[in-house]
């Protein structure tokens, strides 16, 4: 019996993934929920499992775009298991049509190559070369079947700068689905927002003492550190319940306000930039917010993050000082509102009490839509954050740092 293997549906509004990686090849056995390939959605990368044992014939190569529901391999499940090299050989034998496509496959295509593609240039490339005087024959072709790109045809053309001997090679490869959506997304986000960015800076001292004190214990009790993230997530989630404007998006002629805290959290991943969601963080602890946000940056690290762990947030934090961002605008994650971006901590001289003393800062940016945010309400929202990560022990913890931190 031969068994169609679909693309199943990643995730509500998905209808198109892409072949990213085969991780079998054509004509191996595979073992039932073994991982055959991965699939990049504009979200996500996900494992395909195979839903049967046999030996699998695949229908896509990589880099192709499938529908959901679109046939990409099939699986005969009647077929024998191999056992060791010798079982191996006599299974091509025993399935005399497989072992007849690999023969027949590659020795068209070089007949082919060498009487038409061979040492052909593309039409950009034979204007190129007609304009400059330049025989085709005299070019060397890196296309498909060895025709002449436009690049080739550049490269042939003798530089009038001047010769340094270095390399000038370029490689191209196709944008995976994920960068190509984020690429959508983001400018999106610029043509479809009013954007605006407001800033300030923090000085770090009161969390810097925080830390010292009491991080090894939070780590011994807890099995997470204490970090920055839960301390600028619990001054996010105090500003957005005195600011609720910011924790609200627009849908058409209507703005939908939430009572609820979603914070999404931009890190960077394998395949690119992922924003997995920390779910009613207003109801976690320090504690739980930490514990929260190792989980996902792992599971984003490790290709394993699902569509539904990014999907949804009302407001996000981007740390873009874990690079060395000194300040920067980042963009709206759209259909949000607003998005908080944190930067790197430098000693800088500052003025405190009516003297110049040296403290950790960090400057904070706050892109907002202006068009449902008004200026007094984002900076207004920027100082909230700004007073509460300068005193958290009154405004995060209650007056209570231990048992905050339940330690």
């Amino acid at each position: 019996m031969v068994l169609e293997m679909k693309v199943p549906s990643p995730g509500e509004s998905i209808t198109e993934v892409e072949i990213a990686e085969w991780l079998v090849q054509d004509g191996d056995y595979v073992e039932k929920d073994q991982a055959i390939a991965e699939v990049e959605s504009d979200k996500a990368t996900l494992e395909l499992p195979a839903e049967e044992s046999g030996i699998i014939t695949l229908k896509a190569e990589e880099g192709d775009a499938v529908a959901v529901g679109e046939v990409v391999c099939l699986i005969d499940t009647s077929a024998a298991k191999p056992e060791g090299a010798a079982a191996a050989e006599e299974a091509p034998k025993a399935e005399e049509k497989p072992a007849e496509k690999p023969a027949e496959t590659p020795k068209p295509a070089e007949p082919k190559a060498e009487t038409y593609a061979s040492g052909t240039p593309s039409p950009a490339a034979k204007k190129i070369l007609d304009e400059k005087g330049i025989v085709p024959s005299s070019v060397q072709g890196t296309g498909r079947d060895g025709r002449i790109t436009k690049e080739d045809a550049v490269s042939a053309v003798p530089s009038m700068g001047t010769p340094t001997g270095g390399s000038r090679g370029e490689s191209r490869s196709k944008l995976s689905m994920l960068r190509r959506k984020v690429a959508e997304r983001l400018v999106a986000a610029k043509n479809e927002t009013a954007m605006l960015t407001t800033f300030n800076e923090v000085d770090m001292s009161p969390i810097f003492a925080l830390r010292k004190e009491y991080k090894e214990t939070f780590k011994e009790k807890h099995g997470v550190s204490l970090g920055f993230m839960s301390f600028f997530t619990k001054a996010v989630i105090r500003a957005l319940q005195m600011y609720p404007a910011v924790n609200s998006m627009i849908d058409g002629k209507e703005m939908i306000s939430y009572d609820f805290c979603d914070i999404s959290i931009a890190v960077s991943g394998p395949k690119g930039l992922m924003v997995p969601v920390i779910r009613n963080a207003e109801n976690l602890t320090f504690r739980g917010v930490e514990a929260e946000v190792k989980r996902l940056a792992l599971r984003a690290r490790d290709g394993q993050i699902t569509v539904d762990e990014m999907t949804g947030g009302t407001f996000t934090i981007s740390n873009g000082g874990v690079f060395g961002s000194m300040l920067s605008t980042p963009i709206i994650n759209p259909p949000q509102s607003g998005i908080l971006g944190m930067h790197n901590i430098v000693e800088r001289p500052i003025a405190k009490d009516g003297q110049v003393v040296i403290a950790p800062i960090m400057y904070v940016a706050l892109s907002y839509d202006h068009r449902i945010i008004d200026g007094k309400e984002s900076v207004g929202f920027l100082v909230a954050v700004k007073e509460a990560l300068e005193n958290p022990t009154e405004l995060l913890m209650d007056g209570d740092v231990k048992k905050a931190l339940e330690l």
